[in-house]
C-alpha cells in the first residue's frame, strides 16, 4: 500500500476499507502530513480505514483554511469513487485532527454542512496569534494581528453550532499547550454521553512519532538487545495512541 496524490490530498487506500479518515495536522508541520504523521497513519490504514490527509499552510483566516481542506477532501473522495480506487458505495468518514487541525475540524462541524461518524481530536489548542506565533508581535507592534475566528469567537461557535456529535479527545500527561479539558467543557452540555476523554502519556509532539529500523545481523548481540529495547520505550506511547484510536473506532477491533 503506496501514498498516492490525489486533488491535493495524500491518499493510502487498503485492500478492503471499512471507513475513511480524514486527517489534518498541526500547524507547523501539516504542509507534508504523509511524511510527518507516516508512522500513525499507515497504522490506520493497515487496519482498513482509507486515510486522505490534506496539507495545508497556516495563514491568520482559519475559516478560510477550513473551507479549503474540505473542498480538497470532498474533491478527493470523488475522484477515488469516479477513478474506481474507491469501489465502495458507502464508508463513513470520520475527521482526525492534531493541534490545529483540531481547530479546523471543529470549524468544520460547525459552518459547513458534512456528515461525520465522529471526530478524533488529538493535543487541541485554540491560542492567539501572538501565542501561537510570537513574531506576529514583531511584525505588527502597533496593530493587534489575530486569528479568524478568534480563540473566543471559536470556543462561542463550537458551543452554539458543532454538529458532530460523537467526539474522542485526547490529550497527553507532558503536554504544557494542550487545551483539550476547554474543548471538554464546550462540549460535554451539548453531547454529554458522546465525548470520551482519554489522557495518555506522552507530549505535544508524540503523534509525530516515527519508526525507526533497527536492523539486526545474523547473530542476536546485547546491542540488538538495547537497541530492541530502546526502541520499545520509544514507541509505547505511539503505540498507546494508536490503540486508543483504534478502540474507539471500532471497540470490537483487536489492537
Amino acid at each position: 500500500m503506496d501514498w498516492q496524490e490525489v486533488s491535493g490530498n495524500w491518499v493510502l487506500i487498503p485492500s478492503k476499507p471499512i471507513a475513511i479518515v480524514h486527517f489534518l495536522g498541526g500547524a507547523f508541520v501539516a504542509s507534508a502530513p504523509q511524511l510527518t504523521y507516516r508512522w500513525l497513519l499507515e497504522a490506520l490504514a493497515n487496519q482498513g480505514y482509507v486515510v486522505v490527509a490534506t496539507p495545508f499552510v497556516n495563514t491568520l483566516d482559519h475559516i478560510a483554511i477550513a473551507r479549503d481542506v474540505l473542498n480538497k477532501f470532498e474533491n478527493a473522495i470523488d475522484r477515488l469513487r469516479a477513478t474506481k480506487l474507491l469501489k465502495s458505495s458507502y464508508l463513513p468518514v470520520y475527521g482526525m485532527g492534531h493541534s490545529m487541525g483540531c481547530k479546523l475540524h471543529l470549524l468544520i462541524g460547525s459552518v459547513f454542512d458534512v456528515e461525520r461518524a465522529g471526530n478524533i481530536l488529538i493535543s487541541f489548542n485554540n491560542y492567539a496569534a501572538s501565542e501561537a506565533i510570537p513574531i506576529v508581535e514583531q511584525i505588527s507592534p502597533v496593530f493587534k494581528v489575530e486569528f479568524t475566528p478568534s480563540p473566543q469567537d471559536t470556543n462561542r461557535l463550537v458551543q452554539d453550532s458543532y454538529q458532530i456529535r460523537r467526539n474522542l479527545l485526547v490529550k497527553f500527561n507532558g503536554d504544557n499547550i494542550d487545551q483539550t479539558l476547554l474543548l471538554t467543557d464546550l462540549l460535554k452540555p451539548r453531547f454529554r454521553d458522546m465525548i470520551t476523554v482519554q489522557t495518555l502519556t506522552g507530549n505535544h509532539q508524540t503523534p509525530l512519532g516515527q519508526d525507526v529500523s533497527w536492523p539486526v545481523g545474523q547473530i542476536f548481540t546485547p546491542f540488538d538487545a538495547i537497541g530492541q529495547w530502546v526502541k520499545q520505550e520509544v514507541y509505547r506511547e505511539l503505540n498507546q495512541l494508536k490503540r486508543t484510536i483504534l478502540l474507539w473506532l471500532n471497540p470490537l477491533s483487536r489492537v
